[in-house]
């Protein structure tokens, strides 16, 4: 059975909007380290709470759950064997094989929007009856809190703040819709460097390139620029911020399917 506590902790990582790779012992042959039901959270940088045994059952089972992480979530089962020359915990000297399931969990697509706005509001709801997770952060309460959006997590902290519990995935499809061009900046800054299916920010093609050259002076990486998507959404016209909303999640649906996106857009 899994530990009482390592499921408390998952649970409170995965309400928080963080993920991970829960590892469990599923089935093993003469001398193991672990029993049946012993577990271990893998999160994104390598960190760990719970063991599977220690030793290089445990390297691996790290290896492997940071693996799947990176090829896009799901689960799978790996065995391994061991010998006489693989102790576990404690020093234990094992002679059989285990088998251990891993399961990504937290790692849905997600659509995260930076903004609380009225057009952050429309994409949340949108983007929730579409089936994604739904993040969206403001710095101000008033706009992000779930009296004003209901549909997922919102988050009302300074942008320095939330940055430094942000974790996002080859599952996550980022907006940026902020109240002005500098938070803009600052919101598309932070999500250098890490994994995204998609990142898109809302606004004309000049506010874009304003935004663009500032970034690319304080060094942010031309790469990440590049995937930026402008402008962002189907080009179906949009004025209201529900169609504001349609239009881009229409894109991001089509990037999440793997669609033609140059297809559509002449097609339009």
């Amino acid at each position: 059975m899994v530990d009482r506590r390592l499921l408390e902790v998952v649970h409170r990582e995965l309400d928080g909007g963080r993920y991970g790779v829960l590892s469990t012992v599923v089935d093993e042959q003469g001398s193991s380290p672990r029993s049946r039901g012993a577990s271990m959270w893998v999160r994104p940088d390598g960190s760990i709470e719970g063991t599977v045994g220690g030793g290089l059952l445990e390297h691996e089972t790290i290896r492997e759950a940071l693996a799947l992480l990176d090829s896009g979530g799901g689960s799978k089962l790996f065995s391994k064997a061991l010998d006489a020359s693989q102790a576990g915990e404690e020093g234990m000297v094992c002679g059989g094989s285990v088998r251990v399931y891993l399961e990504v969990l937290g790692q849905d697509d997600e659509l995260l929007v930076f903004g609380g706005g009225h057009v952050g509001r429309a994409l949340a709801q949108a983007a929730a009856f579409a089936g994604f997770a739904v993040t969206v952060w403001d710095d101000r309460e008033e706009f992000a809190n779930p009296e004003r959006i209901p549909w997922g997590r919102t988050v009302a902290l300074p942008l320095e703040e939330f940055a430094r519990e942000l974790s996002t995935h080859g599952r996550t499809y980022a907006v940026v819709a902020t109240r002005g061009h500098a938070l803009d900046g600052e919101a598309l800054a932070l999500l250098d460097g890490r994994p995204a299916a998609y990142v898109g920010m809302i606004g004309s093609r000049s506010k874009i390139a304003a935004v663009r050259a500032a970034l690319l002076a304080r060094g942010v990486s031309q790469a990440h620029l590049d995937r930026v998507r402008q402008p962002v959404g189907l080009p179906i016209k949009a004025e209201t911020p529900e169609e504001i909303a349609l239009s881009v999640m229409a894109e991001v649906v089509a990037v999440r399917r793997g669609a033609d996106l140059e297809s559509l857009r002449r097609g339009w």
